[in-house]
């Protein structure tokens, strides 16, 4: 049995997990430019690597999910992060760009079983009364890691090089596995649920259109996340301490926004939290390309930014809840992987963009991504009354 007074330490360890995973789908972002040179290929070309990631992730996680339904909890766990770990330090080998794209698949097919596991037993751990807590914790993994691994690796990209920051992203890897191994108890497994099972709320209209405006908001905030390096290079002037300095401004106020928007959508609802949210975001992504002429612009850029789109995460999971209350584990995992689909969809559009909309100006294309999610948001608040 799971005393309360040791449950803090080992969610710590699933935290980590997933704190893991996030750093590396966004690491890349920070190092683009270095990258991009040192593999020989376009930014937008070096911008493929978080698609690749991504897209895989999106596909998989479902199809891993269901693969290891019956699997212990620990060894999902131990196998994913030996592939994580593996998938990574084969990126900071790769001696070129082929080598580099494949390895991101193997990151990957790690992370995406991960990301779910840690959540299912966190909950798992957990008293009936602290479960949300807990899940909130390991949740928490994957958004500081925009405030502290995703700077950090950028710093460590800029002082060093792009491949010391794959090696810290497998040696968290590597830390998580050793926590997992040596403090994580045996955890009862969740109910089996086949593939078929878990795609079929996607025969719901309203599910259908809350995943279509996850798509296309976190397509438009992602399009500014993995190309904020050329977003903001008036700004930083190629300094890699400067963009890390807006990372981290960018991740801090994403944590703080995460944390507060859970009583946000229970006070005015979660359809009114990202209409507001997004219409600021429109806004902040309309000037960038005159904010962002500054260091000054900049870091007010990216606050906002921050703030805007991480307070997207906890009212589109709320939406989905209450479109299919019989099966939220169902369509919060649906979720998580359109928020995947939409980062490959970023990388692929914002390579593209850039040849007719360089610099600044992607964020232009951004925002429109923005507006169309909001139009689906509304039709689904619609056809749920």
């Amino acid at each position: 049995m799971v005393t309360t007074s040791r449950l803090p330490a080992r969610v710590g360890v699933l935290t980590l997990a997933t704190f893991a995973v996030g750093t590396d789908a966004f690491v890349v972002n920070g190092v683009l430019p270095e990258l991009a040179r040192s593999l020989g290929v376009s930014i937008g070309e070096a911008g493929q690597l978080v698609s690749v990631f991504a897209l895989a992730y999106a596909v998989l996680s479902p199809v891993l999910a269901a693969v290891t339904g019956n699997w212990p909890r620990r060894t999902v766990l131990l196998a994913a992060l030996g592939v994580f770990v593996v998938g990574n330090a084969v990126t900071a080998l790769a001696p070129g760009y082929g080598l580099a794209l494949a390895s991101r698949v193997i990151a990957a097919a790690g992370a995406a079983a991960i990301t779910p596991t840690a959540s299912t037993s966190a909950a798992a751990l957990a008293p009936a009364h602290r479960r949300g807590r807990a899940m909130s914790l390991v949740t928490l993994g994957l958004v500081s890691s925009t405030a502290l691994g995703v700077p950090i690796g950028t710093l460590l990209g800029t002082v060093a090089s792009w491949r010391e920051t794959m090696w810290l992203v497998a040696a968290l890897g590597v830390v998580a596995a050793a926590g997992v191994a040596l403090w994580l108890p045996p955890v009862p497994n969740p109910p089996v649920t086949g593939l078929r099972a878990r795609l079929a709320p996607l025969r719901d209209r309203t599910v259908v259109l809350v995943l279509s405006a996850t798509v296309s908001l976190f397509t438009g905030i992602y399009l500014v996340t993995i190309y904020l390096s050329v977003i903001v290079e008036d700004a930083t002037g190629g300094d890699g301490v400067r963009l890390t300095v807006l990372l981290f401004a960018a991740g801090v106020a994403g944590t703080i926004s995460n944390v507060v928007t859970g009583g946000w959508t229970d006070r005015f609802g979660p359809a009114r939290v990202i209409t507001v949210a997004m219409a600021l975001g429109v806004l902040d992504f309309a000037l960038m390309p005159w904010t962002s002429a500054t260091f000054a612009g900049a870091l007010i850029a990216v606050v906002v930014y921050g703030l805007v789109s991480w307070s997207v995460m906890v009212p589109q999971q709320h939406q989905l809840i209450e479109a299919a209350p019989a099966t939220p584990a169902l369509v919060v995992s649906l979720n998580a992987s359109a928020i995947y689909l939409a980062v490959s969809v970023a990388g692929v559009l914002g390579a593209g963009a850039l040849r007719f909309a360089p610099g600044a100006r992607l964020a232009w294309v951004a925002a429109v991504f923005l507006l169309l999610g909001l139009a689906a948001t509304r039709a689904a608040a619609k056809f749920r009354r």
